[in-house]
């Protein structure tokens, strides 16, 4: 019972320690949500213009931005 009681409160206080860097990692998010939707945004004008490697180009740089 002992055991288990200090595992209860190493466990609640652990978790409490990592709260802080959830806005960091929510920020880390939005940088980027910020860049594919940049990329996404001149994809799209290439692909308007007629330039469909370049849109390929950028499209595929956002999507590597989803696997890092």
């Amino acid at each position: 019972m002992k055991n288990f009681i200090i595992t209860l409160i190493l466990v609640l206080f652990s978790t409490s320690a990592f709260a802080g860097s959830c806005p960091m990692m929510a920020k880390q998010v939005d940088d980027k949500i910020e860049q594919v939707q940049q990329l996404r945004d001149d994809a799209m004008a290439a692909h308007e213009s007629g330039d469909h490697a370049k849109s390929e180009e950028l499209l595929n740089q956002a999507i590597e931005l989803f696997k890092n």
